[in-house]
């Protein structure tokens, strides 16, 4: 009984670790604890199982926030969103190939698309490819397969097919959960595959990513964060979070704030 309450104990600090500092390191909990390292490793190891964090290398994470389908996302904190996609939006220039992965903050991007921009715009997603139909500069083109419902986009062979045969200018990556070490992430494997695949295929990578989703990660890890990463962050982004995207390369635009 008495380590079955210490056990507990530990556990509810590393979830209150977790919601307050984001990251927890394992050898710091462990000194904290006076436990051995190992003993850390297997809490984290049974808290992940239990979906209440995600393991990393050296310690664990918090869960990214899932949200539910494209469209239940879509309707969160659309105002936020309208921010990111209207810094996001002059990334596309004129004549550029664009892939528009799916997400709810792409969504919001591709509505503000202007609509006399001629640019060929590739997407995944049907709801994506229904914000630009009506924007008559735009070559569009939906590549396809079935229909992952959670995902709200095909991701499966058919679509990766499909995008081994693109070479986009940029890519406007989706993401569940960003962090400096973690990188980008994804709760479903063969969506993180598809978005892996794009990434690669792509000249150049941008990801507009709301401040609950940074120093969190999901299961499946998509693209790490690298010189070849432009950011777009919200003005109420961590300083912290900031420092270490930037100090791994990324270039990094809060919403609202000119370019550079």
């Amino acid at each position: 009984m008495a380590i079955e309450l210490l056990l507990r104990e530990r556990k509810s600090l590393i979830r209150e670790r977790l919601r307050t500092n984001g990251r927890v390191l394992a050898a710091d909990l462990a000194r904290e604890l006076n436990v051995s390292d190992d003993t850390i490793r297997r809490d984290l190891r049974e808290m992940a199982a239990a979906g209440l964090c995600e393991r990393v290398y050296g310690g664990a994470l918090p869960i990214a926030p899932d949200a539910g389908s494209l469209s239940e996302r879509a309707a969160l904190a659309p105002e936020r969103k309208a921010v990111l996609a209207r810094a996001s939006v002059g990334f596309i220039e004129r004549g550029m190939t664009v892939f528009v992965d799916a997400g709810s903050t792409n969504l919001a991007i591709a509505r503000v698309i202007a609509p006399d921009l001629t640019a060929t715009i590739v997407t995944n997603t049907p709801l994506i490819a229904s914000a630009l139909m009506e924007k008559p500069g735009l070559d569009l083109i939906l590549i396809g397969g079935p229909l992952d419902r959670a995902v709200g986009a095909a991701v499966g062979a058919r679509a990766q097919r499909d995008a081994a045969l693109l070479r986009p200018d940029l890519c406007l990556l989706g993401t569940c959960g960003a962090d400096a070490e973690a990188g980008l992430t994804a709760f479903h494997f063969e969506d993180a595959e598809f978005k892996r695949l794009i990434a690669s295929r792509s000249r150049s990578v941008l990801a507009a990513i709301t401040t609950d989703k940074l120093g969190t990660a999901a299961p499946h890890a998509v693209v790490g964060i690298d010189a070849g990463s432009t950011l777009i962050l919200e003005a109420d982004a961590p300083e912290a979070e900031i420092a270490a995207f930037t100090a791994r390369g990324a270039r990094v635009v809060l919403a609202g704030e000119r370019a550079g």
